[in-house]
């Protein structure tokens, strides 16, 4: 039997005013910088460490959203590589494989002296130091023989590439990049996002990158490059060169701006939240290769770019993420017990925080909109209860456009098809909130 606390009437202002004195987001953004600053803020949980410091030195965004990834699309390093060459910029030659036996051919085929680079593919940094628990593989990159690299990907393939942006539970291997193998002379740091200070792109860089960027910035901060960009011309020529020279680059200069130049159309044209780079690396030649990137899509951009968005991995993201997505939920996975459920994304982040600052911890942000259907409502509940570490559920509804009494109907519909066992808490206000009560 379904027992629900509700609260009706509760002060709402005086809610959202506790809330708005803990929540930086709150705060921190104008009315008219909330969509850019959105779109900034799902970049930063998605980079490196390095990266993410230099954007968020104050640590102004909530440590439970930054430890976290958001339904974005992010593509596999060989498609994000595809996207990149498109707009000019050099990338490593190499062949995506979903079989021993690709791989085997792909590598009979890209070798240098014998050797090629096999690179796990998944939706995560920080490969090169990861591990398969399941087979004991330490590392997820490796520089082998043509000869051991079927054997290699035999051991990856289908299993769980545990790294330090993965989460401990790994993501899926099922795909595989054979890449030929280059001889690199040096190894740089490259990102472009977006910046709220400046309200425009950001250039992040360093003269030295690689595994142990994160590290390198938090001891030599002073190393780290910071080069607002003028959205509406991009960078100027003066803007390249002292990127070029500040990253260390000594030869081929005019070659290395087009590079640069090539990254930022890549940002622009493909509405990306994030291009970075590790390494942007030098070759024997002087010349600049993206050795390793990762590119984050703005979802708000579907419409347009629809081939990149055809790209997306689901296999890669939490299926809770997913199943939310058909139903047209906006949803994002956490780690908490308390599994959350309110309309609107101000009024769901400022619940969370609330939570959070009484010392609970949300299982989720998940936001139903101001039109959400009685259906739509009974699905959201079976997310929310499909979920083993929740162990409450809050619901938490202003009714504007949103009813009251479609919530409720919905909570009573879900009781009927979903077995819920865990306490539930209903607090519900404005349009129709009487008849909602009497429904629950």
């Amino acid at each position: 039997m379904l027992k629900a606390a509700v609260f009706a009437r509760s002060p709402l202002p005086a809610v959202m005013a506790s809330a708005a004195a803990y929540s930086p987001l709150a705060t921190t953004f104008s009315p008219q910088m909330r969509c850019f600053a959105a779109r900034g803020f799902h970049a930063l949980t998605n980079m490196s460490s390095a990266a993410r410091n230099s954007a968020n030195p104050a640590g102004t965004i909530p440590a439970f959203f930054m430890n976290q990834q958001t339904r974005l699309l992010n593509v596999h390093e060989f498609q994000g590589a595809d996207i990149m060459s498109q707009h000019g910029v050099r990338v490593p030659l190499g062949i995506a494989c979903k079989t021993p036996e690709e791989v085997k051919a792909a590598s009979e085929k890209l070798q240098v002296d014998g050797e090629v680079v096999l690179k796990s593919q998944i939706l995560a940094g920080g490969r090169g130091l990861g591990h398969f628990p399941a087979t004991g593989l330490q590392g997820g990159v490796h520089i082998c023989t043509a000869e051991e690299a079927p054997k290699l990907a035999e051991k990856m393939f289908g299993q769980q590439l545990v790294t330090k942006q993965s989460g401990p539970e790994g993501k899926p291997v099922h795909w595989l990049y054979v890449a030929k193998k280059m001889a690199l002379a040096r190894e740089m740091y490259f990102a472009i996002l977006l910046d709220r200070a400046s309200a425009g792109p950001m250039i992040i860089g360093c003269s030295e990158g690689g595994t142990s960027i994160e590290d390198l910035a938090e001891k030599f901060p002073e190393k780290i490059i910071k080069m607002p960009i003028n959205i509406n011309t991009g960078p100027t020529d003066a803007q390249l060169d002292e990127v070029v020279s500040r990253l260390g680059v000594k030869s081929h200069l005019d070659d290395a701006k087009k590079q640069i130049a090539g990254l930022y159309e890549t940002f622009i044209k493909c509405d990306c939240t994030m291009v970075e780079v590790n390494p942007l690396a030098e070759d024997t030649e002087g010349m600049l290769i993206a050795a390793d990137a990762k590119l984050n899509f703005d979802d708000n951009a579907s419409f347009r770019q629809k081939d990149i968005f055809a790209l997306k991995d689901d296999a890669q993201a939490d299926p809770r993420e997913v199943a939310a997505a058909k139903y047209d939920l906006n949803y994002i996975g956490l780690d908490g017990s308390i599994g959350c459920m309110v309309n609107g994304a101000g009024l769901a982040m400022a619940t969370m925080d609330i939570v959070s600052l009484h010392g609970g911890s949300p299982a989720n942000f998940l936001d139903v909109g101001g039109s959400a259907s009685e259906g739509q409502i009974v699905e959201a509940f079976k997310i929310l209860t499909a979920d083993h570490r929740v162990k409450a559920l809050l619901v938490n509804i202003f009714g504007g456009i949103m009813k009251c009494d479609v919530i409720a109907a919905g909570i009573v519909a879900a009781a009927k098809q979903v077995n819920v066992t865990v306490p539930l808490v209903v607090r519900l206000e404005g349009t129709n909130v009487d008849a909602g009560k009497e429904i629950l």
